[in-house]
């Protein structure tokens, strides 16, 4: 999609940074192989699909770990995939044996043109570009060719480099036009300083970059060429290194062991960007966000200097277990003084992870509103907090607010632990199955729910979007098949229906000191209760209200190796139908929708922004750039209003909360800026109104399927 600024040199290289390092690093080889051969066993025994290792497969591998390392083509020519291609089928036999000679030989080409590459975007930036020659650029690198040869690959860098130049420039006069409506006496710049200011700019992200891609270990790379591996089975089968695993454990539990800070690299430095409301650099007081953090102490130990180190060796030293002392040698942002801050570590909960509550006065009646971001668990604790024990704690507190109705927010909830799911889906029901399961070759077994009790028989709507998966689109179809709430959202969900479980290759190789890291690794698939899957499909909305995404290729259906979607037998269940005028909400709704003015600007938003995704040609011609470039903004502008409502709904806290803010200012802001943002949301909006027309029946018709 053409946009005013868009610079995809960079963000494409930060895309797969990941993947990069200054000098081959001294490597283990027998580790290596180890690895391998235990993905290897464990995809062929375990997942989901049987897949053999064929010549497909070796091509899949070939072409993904290429283009992974060289995805905008700016360091791979077509000689070098001559040499590379000896291998294109040969891949699936060396797997066989462990054998990685195809994985050296483009490692280490790759690493021969990251080590030129300095040398090359330097060259190519110290002299103005010519803006006035007519040429464009093709941004859309999946089907850019590779360059034939050295001297077409310098052209290559000429162009995406001159792109974020022209961009940069555009930039600069937009901002100096700003300035000269609100003062006619402020410095004027001619094209010759923008140019010069903005070949300035790029050099510095470029170095930025490679600063970055230099911190990198021989680790990451052989990662990546694993992921090539073993993506090879579905979308959703990866390989975690050692320090990829213990992040997806932080995120999935939203707990930490540490001091309670957001850090990130500022040049050479380890900046402070966020403390944590509750955590134990919040509590303690000293340390503030701007703080550069220079040296780490373990407690009385000597101090580490951690100046110029990768952020996550120093994320390392600085993390701990509880109750330990971490003694920060710190520069203060306000006065540039430097100070030895002591922090006791402890368990730190990621606030945002997890579930919260909003009250809502609407006609004279209230309502709740639960937001969770993620179905989340501590895998290595059962016992500590979770999605399903938090959901149903906070049902409790709303029904002690007297509220009359539920919404259950799930957009942009990416999923998470299927046990909570399956918990969270029986709070709303007596009893009886939430979602089916299946493992390869085997019947589906069907997930029940185990709380007898229902903690919430009230109306209730849940809202979902493009961007609701996995565990998500299972609670949103349980909730549909039963008939026991409204979905609301996107035309459609993700389409995640698969099932993933994580696989440490230390397990099965238990004498190898060291860690090998994990497998995600996709071993079930899982289908409604009405017996469909939702892979591919996802859940289809009972009202669909227009987004940006309604028309966008997004989801499931548009991965490459997806799995298919199928069916299996239905679950036995009892469908609780359990509003009276269920038919004639959805109507009203769908009418609200049909004649809201917002709403139809929306969709043809949608539909432009569709028209535009495909377009990723740019003009290197300065001039013509900028005649484009504001003709898209021109026409962008007739959609600038279409996101901005504010309804007259007044949002608060519940009151168990509202006594925690006189010790957590933090939490208190955070808050108030939800609150304000449910105040500006206009699918909410239409979700309560749904929300307030609902009427039960007094007796569940029961139908028996």
């Amino acid at each position: 999609m053409k946009m005013k600024v868009l610079i995809p040199l960079l963000a494409a290289l930060l895309l797969c940074s990941n993947s990069y390092g200054k000098t081959i690093q001294k490597s283990d080889p027998e580790k290596d192989k180890l690895i391998l051969y235990v993905l290897k066993s464990l995809l062929t025994r375990g997942h989901y699909v049987q897949k053999d290792l064929n010549d497909d497969f070796s091509e899949h591998v070939y072409d993904e770990f290429i283009n992974s390392l060289d995805p905008s083509k700016r360091y791979f020519t077509q000689n070098d995939l001559k040499e590379f291609s000896q291998y294109k089928f040969q891949i699936d036999n060396q797997l066989k044996q462990s054998d990685i000679s195809f994985y050296k030989l483009v490692y280490g080409r790759f690493l021969d043109k990251i080590g030129t590459a300095k040398e090359t975007y330097k060259g190519l930036l110290k002299e103005p570009f010519n803006y006035s020659k007519k040429e464009d650029i093709d941004i859309d690198y999946d089907k850019v060719p590779f360059a034939k040869n050295e001297t077409e690959l310098l052209d290559y860098w000429r162009k995406q480099l001159k792109l974020q130049v022209i961009s940069r420039i555009q930039d600069l006069e937009d901002q100096q036009a700003e300035k000269l409506k609100k003062d006619k006496n402020a410095a004027k710049k001619s094209f010759s300083d923008f140019e010069k200011e903005a070949r300035q700019e790029v050099l510095k992200n470029m170095d930025d970059l490679y600063v970055r891609i230099e911190e990198l270990e021989n680790s990451d790379w052989y990662s990546t060429f694993l992921n090539s591996v073993v993506s090879g089975f579905d979308p959703h089968t990866s390989y975690m290194s050692p320090r990829i695993k213990s992040r997806f454990d932080q995120d999935m539990s939203g707990k930490l062991e540490g001091i309670g800070a957001r850090l990130q690299r500022e040049g050479m430095y380890t900046k402070v960007v966020e403390l944590i409301s509750g955590g134990p650099a919040w509590k303690q007081g000293d340390l503030e966000t701007g703080d550069i953090i220079l040296k780490v102490a373990q407690g009385d130990d000597e101090p580490l200097d951690i100046v110029g180190m990768r952020l996550d060796d120093a994320i390392t030293f600085i993390k701990g277990k509880k109750g330990t002392e971490v003694r920060l040698t710190v520069k203060k942002k306000l006065d540039g003084s430097t100070k030895v801050i002591p922090i006791i570590r402890d368990i730190v909960e990621l606030e945002e992870t997890f579930v919260k509550s909003s009250v809502v006065e609407k006609n004279g009646k209230k309502y709740g509103i639960i937001n969770l971001p993620k179905f989340y668990i501590d895998f290595n604790d059962t016992n500590q907090r979770n999605a399903a024990s938090d959901m149903k704690r906070e049902i409790e507190r709303l029904k002690k607010e007297n509220v009359e109705g539920l919404i259950v927010d799930l957009r942009n909830n990416g999923g998470g632990s299927l046990k909570t799911v399956i918990d969270i889906g029986g709070l709303f029901i007596d009893e009886g199955p939430i979602v089916q399961v299946k493992y390869r070759g085997e019947p589906a077994n069907i997930k029940n729910d185990t709380d007898k009790s229902t903690h919430w028989d009230g109306p209730l709507v849940v809202m979902v979007n493009e961007m609701s998966a996995s565990a998500s689109e299972i609670f949103a179809a349980a909730m549909q098949d039963y008939g026991r709430g409204v979905i609301m959202g996107g035309k459609q969900t993700y389409g995640k229906g698969t099932v993933q479980n994580l696989l440490p290759l230390n397990y099965y190789v238990k004498k190898y000191p060291g860690d090998l890291g994990a497998l995600k690794m996709t071993i079930q698939k899982f289908y409604r209760i009405n017996g469909g899957s939702t892979q591919i499909e996802g859940v289809y909305s009972d009202i669909a209200m227009p987004d940006r995404y309604s028309y966008m290729e997004f989801g499931e259906r548009d991965l490459d190796g997806a799995l298919p979607w199928d069916s299996v037998e239905p679950a036995k269940y009892t469908k609780t139908s359990s509003y009276s005028n269920f038919g004639e909400v959805i109507n009203d709704s769908k009418e609200r929708i049909n004649k809201n003015s917002k709403f139809v600007s929306i969709n043809e938003y949608a539909k432009w922004l569709r028209k535009n995704q495909d377009d990723n040609t740019f003009s290197l011609n300065y001039k013509t750039y900028k005649k484009e470039s504001e003709d898209r903004v021109k026409e962008a502008k007739k959609f600038n209003d279409i996101f901005k409502f504010k309804s007259n709904l007044t949002f608060s806290s519940p009151k168990y909360e509202t006594s925690l803010f006189k010790k957590d200012t933090v939490l208190k802001d955070k808050r108030m800026a939800w609150h304000k943002n449910l105040k500006k949301d206009i699918y909410l909006d239409e979700a309560l109104n749904v929300l307030s027309q609902l009427k039960m029946k007094n007796n569940y018709e029961l139908v028996k399927k």
